[in-house]
């Protein structure tokens, strides 16, 4: 599958992977901070998200091979992955299935292992907006209101709908795709290889996605994995704490 991308920079080559309900767009900015360190990054829309195309396929599998697709057509050689959250998930499938294609990772709050399904009051609240009927933006906040109280978390989600060729709402996700397959996006990374190559994971401070019982866990697949918690920050690290994140990477990438 042939995915959507912006690029920015040049030198060696950074590729990005934004999480569940997101966009390369929700990385323009950070994508700008990072190329001016001297890097060529490229951040990219996965399956069923953003301008990238729709499937009824919709697994970890299938997005390292879209990632694998990426890297090849464009000549990357040896790049650096970064993911936050499932983008995280698909960089830690891609390592254990594709040995020698990368030099680095980074895993932006998220672990190797099982979780449960947790977004389901939020695909409820994007179900509850009936696009044939929706007339403008504040609408469609005010009924996503009643199932997410927190105002940047509904801006987030409401970046995914747009006005189509015909001038009507439409979402930039397939929904009905990603919420068949949601408790496999909580799926456990499976262990087909040790990964060797240096990786950081990044966790929020305030976030309980990566918890210290997952440590010992995690490098038993990341050999060589180092963590690092952002002050202040919860699951959306480059959002809330832009600044340091990027002296975590940097500091990371040497």
């Amino acid at each position: 599958m042939k995915l959507f991308y912006r690029t920015v920079g040049q030198g060696q080559p950074i590729i990005i992977l934004h999480g569940l309900l997101g966009s390369c767009d929700n990385w323009l900015t950070i994508s700008k901070l990072i190329a001016d360190q001297g890097y060529a990054v490229y951040a990219l829309d996965q399956r069923n998200h953003g301008r990238s195309p729709r499937s009824d396929v919709f697994d970890y599998e299938a997005m390292a091979a879209d990632l694998h697709e990426f890297i090849e057509e464009h000549n990357l050689k040896k790049p650096i992955l970064i993911g936050h959250s499932m983008g995280g998930k698909t960089v830690m499938n891609y390592a254990v299935r594709y040995a020698g294609t990368f030099s680095k990772l980074v895993i932006v709050d998220i672990s190797p292992k099982q979780y449960e399904v947790h977004q389901e009051k939020i695909l409820a609240g994007l179900n509850a907006i009936k696009l044939n009927t929706l007339q403008n933006r504040n609408e469609a906040d005010a009924i996503l209101s009643n199932f997410e109280p927190n105002l940047g978390v509904r801006q987030f989600l409401l970046k995914n709908l747009y006005r189509n060729d015909q001038n009507q709402f439409d979402w930039r996700i397939s929904l009905l795709v990603i919420e068949r397959n949601i408790t496999g996006i909580g799926a456990a990374v499976p262990a087909l290889r040790m990964v060797s190559e240096p990786t950081l994971f990044m966790r929020g401070a305030l976030s309980n996605y990566v918890l210290d019982k997952d440590i010992a866990g995690l490098k038993t697949i990341f050999v060589n994995a180092q963590l690092d918690t952002i002050a202040g920050a919860s699951h959306w690290i480059q959002a809330e704490q832009p600044e340091s994140f990027l002296k975590s990477l940097i500091n990371f990438l040497g």
